[in-house]
């Protein structure tokens, strides 16, 4: 593995989606969402996937550069058709409007089709928090989990994300996949061709396996059994019934070659601005007070801290700033021959005197 600047990697994320078409205030927002997660850690949702998104833009599967449609039904309700757009584009285009007109009511949902994978769930809560607003975030994706007692794919992995602000510039950040584990890890070890750990997924036949691959035809374990099972069904109203998208296995899977139809894939917001609920000194105070209280529970043993939801991402954030991002030999290949078809030189890696 080398190792790579955040500021190469997001220059090189944007010329490539501008060459192949996407216009420079859409390439901008996706560049930013797409490497953030990598700045993260969440490498399973960054910059490995850009060359399936741009293969996907060239096969006519994804609008690059979706003519978005944002209907206010009410005061505090938004629907959004994505025109078949990158769901990072759409979706930052809907929560900029939702933001707008949250803080005039207060609260706004947001059912969002027609769109794609949006990478993180996590970082259209970020952008919520940097407005001092609460944000919760759903979204539907291609099957990957079985139905409590099936064998068979039916419900998408379908995360959830949670995120408040603190006052400083670490917000509280909870983003989960109601799957064990989120499907895009399971799609990065098959390409990086590693081995899943036990209790991830089943396979075609509904039996245990450590193989991405088989993994990959068969089913991710939802997060806590039949509780996951139930809070993938409660995301895929959300965002498929309710959002007017695809639901369940109607929803396309993007690394499905033969498949000709757009995923419509849906999403679901709810903001909320705190100072319509108390001032925000004393919500800021007061969820401080909480965080250091939990903070402050004696260590079970094996342990030397406990942290909130958002601090790992900070700290691996700043180590990431300083010493770069990792990518292994197969995401570099890609990234190389993608650069080459669109004419954009991969960056250098960070020589290891620059990092020391």
């Amino acid at each position: 593995m080398r190792t790579f600047s955040t500021s190469d990697l997001q220059e090189f994320c944007k010329q490539v989606l501008v060459n192949a078409g996407m216009n420079l205030e859409d390439a901008l927002v996706a560049s930013d969402s797409i490497v953030k997660a990598n700045l993260e850690g969440v490498d399973s949702h960054g910059i490995s996937r850009l060359p399936i998104y741009v293969r996907r833009f060239r096969d006519g599967r994804i609008n690059i550069n979706p003519n978005v449609q944002l209907v206010q039904k009410t005061a505090s309700v938004l629907l959004a058709d994505g025109d078949n757009g990158l769901g990072h584009v759409v979706s930052h285009r809907a929560i900029v409007k939702g933001i707008e007109m949250a803080k005039q009511s207060g609260m706004c949902a947001i059912g969002v089709k027609n769109s794609n994978h949006f990478g993180t769930a996590a970082y259209f809560c970020q952008l919520a928090s940097e407005q001092n607003l609460a944000c919760i975030a759903f979204t539907n994706s291609p099957p990957g989990i079985a139905p409590w007692g099936g064998k068979n794919a039916f419900f998408g992995t379908n995360p959830i994300a949670f995120g408040f602000p603190t006052g400083n510039d670490q917000p509280v950040i909870i983003d989960l996949s109601t799957s064990i584990v989120a499907r895009g890890k399971i799609i990065l070890a098959a390409k990086q061709g590693q081995s899943i750990p036990d209790g991830w997924a089943i396979d075609e036949n509904g039996e245990p396996t450590n193989d991405p691959k088989e993994a990959l035809k068969g089913s991710v374990l939802p997060l806590g059994g039949a509780k996951g099972s139930a809070l993938a069904l409660a995301v895929e109203i959300l965002t498929g019934i309710l959002s007017g998208a695809a639901f369940g296995p109607h929803v396309h899977n993007l690394y499905d070659d033969n498949e000709t139809k757009p995923a419509n894939v849906g999403h679901f917001f709810i903001l909320m601005d705190i100072e319509k609920f108390m001032h925000l000194p004393v919500f800021f105070a007061s969820i401080e007070n909480l965080l250091q209280e939990m903070k402050d529970v004696p260590l079970a043993p094996g342990n030397n801290e406990i942290r909130y939801p958002g601090e790992r991402r900070k700290r691996e954030r700043e180590k990431r700033l300083s010493e770069g991002i990792s990518l292994s030999s197969s995401v570099e290949d890609e990234l190389i021959n993608i650069g080459k078809d669109f004419h954009v030189l991969f960056p250098e890696p960070i020589s290891l005197e620059k990092i020391q």
